[in-house]
């Protein structure tokens, strides 16, 4: 059977901690290129096309939607929709969301439902176990994908196999779903040989779940429901209207899952879920020693160690470690033993408590035009990087507490000042006086990389008045 018509779901819009300081609210490890060249939501969307399925639709939240637009533009992706959520409201939503969105173009189509986050090494044995569940599905089943344990992990929950003994890539009836066990009930669910890792990958058709939300949460389903009829196209996005707000925060499992019987379809793909830096260093490249390296890293002595560096300004070095991971990035560095990863967000919660910025921002802010960073910050001045990407247009704005200062570095800006507009090129400076209106533009074809200096008493972030603004910001 073809999967062209599945149509994957990818939800992305989670805000993980466990792998800071690489994920930050600001920008989760989805978004992260932890294993390669691409990001674990490129790989997914990459892996969707690779076994034949549809164009996706993806679940994320509106800080991340530019985001999920220029990553799926750098794969070339097509025929993809991006949709809004306007609040987090956990995966039943948001899967009752995209049902009721697909149900408006293609009523009986299958949805395959999968995280955004989650590295499969073996596609095709992936695919395999798709089309043996893909016949479930077409028959009324809602079907869920079990993963092999290699180990008594508790991060995960379980499901219980009505035939262990049955080969993997094969579809059989569940026995229960087990939410994440403690470390003793796992070493015995393990091995016994009778459960699987619950992926939190679904397959089923949209007359079913929609069915089955009608079933078990009607409330929840009607105020989804609304939220698609209210919902409005904003650029290349469609956003859910605010009554998404009503709906319960509840996961599928909880809301559909534990009130139906379907099938499970055990697979072994080279599967991990990268919830922690062990489980990175489990998929990193490593030596004979077990040391993975990653970027500007450098390791003496060492075994059974992750050591990486996001930014090549940073060296990390390490001598005669064991069982430890080092992960540097241009503002933060992390020291931990391997073996207690799944405590990195007891940090994150310390840094918020402490105010640090760290906790959930980077350095580099990104915007739908290109991004900024700041080099230098007093009392009363600013010094920023600003990249603005080909085409990239800030909004027309004033600013009720600054001045700015405009020097460009690299390419030719168009600058709006006042009634004005001018071409700048490199080596050229403009003065934006406090409360003038002004508008900055990349025209070329190449970045646009300018330093800017600020000067007030308030340099707050907020302290911008829109006019206009192409990304509908205004």
């Amino acid at each position: 059977m073809s999967n062209s018509i599945i149509r994957p779901v990818i939800l992305c819009g989670g805000s993980g901690k466990r792998l800071w300081p690489v994920s930050r609210k600001s920008m989760p490890k989805q978004f992260a290129r932890l294993t390669g060249e691409e990001s674990l939501l490129q790989t997914t969307v990459r892996r969707m096309e690779d076994i034949g399925c549809a164009a996706p639709v993806l679940m994320t939240a509106n800080d991340y939607r530019f985001t999920v637009g220029e990553q799926m533009d750098e794969i070339g992706s097509r025929g993809h929709k991006i949709v809004i959520e306007p609040v987090s409201r956990n995966t039943a939503p948001a899967i009752c969301a995209a049902a009721e969105i697909i149900a408006q173009d293609d009523p009986d189509a299958l949805i395959l439902v999968a995280p955004s986050d989650h590295l499969i090494r073996d596609t095709m044995s992936f695919g395999r176990a798709l089309a043996a569940g893909a016949e479930r599905a077409r028959g009324g089943e809602i079907v869920t994908f079990g993963i092999r344990p290699t180990g008594p992990e508790t991060g995960f929950g379980y499901i219980e196999l009505a035939d262990p003994e049955a080969p993997d890539e094969e579809a059989q009836t569940y026995v229960q779903f087990t939410e994440k066990p403690d470390q003793e009930t796992a070493e015995r669910m393990v091995a016994s040989g009778s459960y699987v890792w619950n992926a939190g990958i679904f397959l089923f058709s949209v007359r079913t779940i929609r069915a089955a939300f009608a079933r078990h949460a009607p409330k929840l389903r009607s105020a989804v429901k609304t939220a698609v009829r209210d919902g409005k196209h904003d650029l290349d996005f469609f956003r859910l209207a605010n009554s998404f707000v009503d709906a319960p925060d509840i996961s599928i499992d909880y809301a559909i899952m534990e009130h139906e019987i379907g099938s499970v379809v055990p697979v072994s793909a080279g599967w991990n879920d990268l919830g922690s830096w062990r489980s990175v260093w489990q998929e990193s490249d490593r030596d004979g020693d077990g040391v993975g390296l990653t970027g500007a890293a450098t390791a003496l002595h060492c075994k059974d160690t992750l050591l990486r560096s996001d930014d090549d300004s940073v060296q990390v070095v390490g001598i005669g470690l064991r069982n430890i991971a080092a992960v540097a990035t241009r503002d933060a560095v992390l020291i931990t033993d391997l073996d207690a990863t799944q405590d990195v967000g007891e940090a994150v919660t310390a840094l918020k408590l402490a105010r640090a910025p760290q906790a959930e921002e980077f350095p580099r802010h990104h915007r739908p035009w290109g991004y900024y960073e700041t080099l230098a910050l007093g009392s009363r001045y600013q010094v920023k990087s600003i990249v603005v990407k080909p085409g990239g247009k800030l909004s027309l704005q004033s600013h009720v507490h600054r001045a700015e200062h405009w020097v460009v570095v690299e390419g030719t800006a168009t600058v709006t000042i006042g009634s004005e507009e001018k071409l700048v090129g490199e080596n050229q400076s403009v003065y934006i006086p406090l409360g003038e209106v002004h508008r900055l533009a990349n025209p070329g074809k190449f970045p646009l990389r300018l330093i800017e200096v600020q000067t007030g008493g308030y340099l707050g972030e907020d302290d911008i008045v829109r006019y206009e603004d192409i990304y509908e910001r205004a």
